[in-house]
């Protein structure tokens, strides 16, 4: 009788024990999220009219640039450094990466626009996702990334120029500025993240 009292409270410490393992594993987990951009409660329209959250991507590496498709100057050389970049992660074997270009222009960049700048650029892949938010989701999504942008004139803005890369939680692992850059580091980066 004394032997199955004993028995029972070692059962109950160790449990206990492990108990308290998973509650810190979960606090963890929840810590990790509050930096994640699934928990933004905005909705996007991609190139094909479809409404999307971010939380849609979970999975996936993001790589991500903010562009307007009226551009004559910056977005032009930061759509080629993306497709530079697309174009030597899949050299690698590069998959479950998703290629994101949002908009800091969501008056004029309709998923019409958006999708027609995506074919004049060879970006009609599925990779490829073009999104279009509204005002305060746009200003909210730049200050995550670090972009700012002003309105110069109806059809024109000044901006940074910022390539960022989010793991498949959600979480912003690594930034490059610059146009025209050197894009073997952000590759490397991007393949580690993605554990390729």
């Amino acid at each position: 009788m004394k032997y199955t009292h004993l028995i029972l409270i070692i059962f109950l410490l160790f449990s206990c024990q492990e108990n308290s393992t998973i509650d810190y594993q979960i606090t963890e987990i929840d810590q990790l999220d509050e930096l994640s951009i699934y928990q933004l409660p905005s909705e996007w329209k991609t190139q094909y009219g479809e409404s999307i959250e971010f939380k849609n991507l979970k999975g996936k590496t993001l790589v991500v640039v903010m562009i307007y498709t009226s551009c004559k100057t910056a977005c032009p050389r930061l759509v080629a450094d993306m497709r530079m970049i697309e174009e030597k992660v899949t050299g690698k074997k590069g998959k479950d990466i998703q290629y994101v270009l949002v908009s800091i222009d969501p008056k004029n960049d309709t998923p019409e626009k958006l999708k027609a700048f995506a074919k004049e650029n060879g970006l009609e892949d599925q990779k490829w996702l073009f999104l279009q938010g509204n005002e305060d989701d746009v200003r909210d999504f730049a200050n995550i990334m670090s972009v700012k942008y002003k309105q110069i004139s109806p059809i024109d803005f000044s901006h940074s120029n910022i390539i960022s890369v989010f793991d498949k939680h959600g979480v912003m692992k690594f930034q490059k500025e610059g146009l025209g850059l050197e894009n073997d580091e952000i590759v490397e980066n991007i393949l580690a993240i993605a554990k390729l």
